[in-house]
């Protein structure tokens, strides 16, 4: 039996993740050879002073790399991967067009990865997970296990959110996670606020629970504080909604100093704030969320459907106090039971291995070379826009309509959106928010934009395509 004392400190990994990089590495430089018999799981574990599961994870883990083998009865041994050929059964599935045909280009989607290394390790993620298949189709405890709320923790304190464990759930996405908060802070006929060109998720939500929705009105740094404090004097509200990085469909972020205020006049007035940070994770250096700012008034959701997939259908939430937590916990189990323990664990995986940061380090590249497309084909002042949103806010002009020119667009294969979805208060306006992200490709993405181009340069009339 080879005497193996790993020094975890020489990996940043998490510890069971350390494990395996540790192997990986003594085999490199020869402090492991093929053919060593690693100690048992409970003797390491005595040794390193760490769970044995921790262990059994690592080793597995390892195994899965092809770096070893266990033997019931006579134990692990190190193989190099010696003996055994590496294969992604995943990746030799052939796509099923049933499924790769759906898409909904009304939706604000991010670019799809499409780089070969980074799919590859996206399906590694899969085949980790699909180890633990059985457990992970019971039920589970809501709001995660400690490990997946470990994750998130991980995740939300890149954006300086550093709450409580107990105080973070992960949830089966943003959408019924607005349903259940708002239906704890107002009841029917209570007025909440929003900005008035807003999320139309939460136009619907508060359709859904009869609530009154005021849109605030907005300069190009977010809603007005003056005007919110008059609303809170005048209408008494009982939740302020905000979108504040990337806001769908302007696309504007709400800078630091006009955070502050905002988070001062809802101290002042008592209101709650209910941050939808979906964009957050996508500027690299934004400004600090409203849950950092007023933590104590702030509901935030860290959704994870722009940063990684919507079709993970999770996001973390952090609710503002430990009073909160209970009828929180239970309006999300009346509705939902739970989020996805598959999905939770594809996202907690792909957290501690780093695939979470390469996919939204691909959308972030991508999205700024889309948006760079719309710079070299639109005039600069003809549309709004962040250099790294997934869509553009587009004003309309010599004549069109927003109903007109959607019509025109709705063959081109990018997604286009009347104002009508977005607007609370006041006649919408003739604009329209076009989508720049989904499974498109950039050359007929750039087809569809030269399209929309020509048709803008005079009215709907030379457009016609009926005759």
């Amino acid at each position: 039996m080879k005497d193996w004392h790993p020094d975890l400190n020489r990996s940043s990994s998490p510890r069971y993740m350390a494990i395996a990089d540790l192997i990986e590495m003594d085999l490199r430089s020869g402090a492991l050879a093929v053919g060593d018999r690693l100690p048992p799981q409970r003797e390491l574990a005595k040794r390193l002073n760490i769970d044995f599961t921790t262990v059994a994870r690592g080793y597995v883990e390892a195994q899965k790399r092809g770096l070893v083998d266990s033997h019931v009865g006579r134990g692990t041994f190190v193989t190099g991967g010696q003996g055994r050929e590496r294969r992604d059964p995943i990746a030799e599935a052939a796509p099923d067009p049933r499924r790769t045909s759906v898409v909904d280009f009304s939706m604000n989607l991010p670019p799809e990865p499409d780089d070969p290394e980074l799919l590859a390790r996206m399906r590694e993620g899969m085949s980790v997970v699909a180890a633990n298949l059985v457990p992970l189709l019971r039920y589970q405890a809501f709001g995660g296990s400690g490990m997946d709320k470990e994750a998130a923790a991980v995740w939300l304190g890149r954006r300086g959110v550093a709450p409580s464990q107990e105080r973070i759930f992960v949830t089966p996405g943003a959408h019924p996670t607005l349903l259940a908060i708002f239906g704890l802070l107002a009841k029917p006929g209570e007025t909440v606020l929003s900005e008035n060109i807003t999320y139309p998720g939460i136009r619907s939500i508060a359709a859904q629970l009869r609530l009154n929705l005021f849109g605030l009105p907005m300069d190009e740094e977010g809603i007005l504080p003056d005007a919110f404090a008059d609303a809170c004097e005048r209408l008494q509200p009982k939740a302020l909604y905000l979108n504040p990085t990337l806001q769908n469909p302007l696309t504007l972020t709400i800078p630091q100093r006009r955070r502050e205020e905002i988070a001062a006049v809802a101290r002042k007035y008592h209101v709650p704030i209910v941050e939808d940070d979906a964009y957050g994770f996508i500027p690299l250096d934004g400004p600090s969320p409203l849950a950092a700012i007023a933590p104590d008034l702030t509901w935030h959701i860290g959704g994870l459907a722009k940063c990684i997939g919507a079709g993970l259908r999770l996001a973390y939430v952090v609710a503002p106090d430990t009073r909160a937590i209970w009828p929180f916990a239970s309006a999300m189990r009346t509705n939902n039971v739970m989020a996805s323990p598959m999905n939770m664990a594809l996202a907690t995986r792909w957290i501690e291995d780093g695939t979470a940061d390469a996919i939204l380090r691909f959308i972030r590249a991508e999205a700024g070379a889309r948006q760079q497309m719309v710079a070299d084909i639109l005039p600069p002042e003809s549309y709004k826009a962040d250099p790294i949103s997934f869509n553009i806010w587009l004003p309309l002009t010599n004549g069109w309509t927003r109903s007109t020119f959607g019509s025109h667009m709705r063959a081109s294969g990018i997604g286009v959106v009347v104002s009508d979805a977005f607007t609370v208060e006041s006649t919408p306006a003739e604009a329209v928010r076009v989508c720049l992200g989904g499974p498109i490709i950039r050359e007929r993405l750039k087809g569809a934009l030269d399209f929309m181009a020509h048709a803008l340069e005079g009215p709907p009339e030379m457009s016609a395509s009926f005759f």
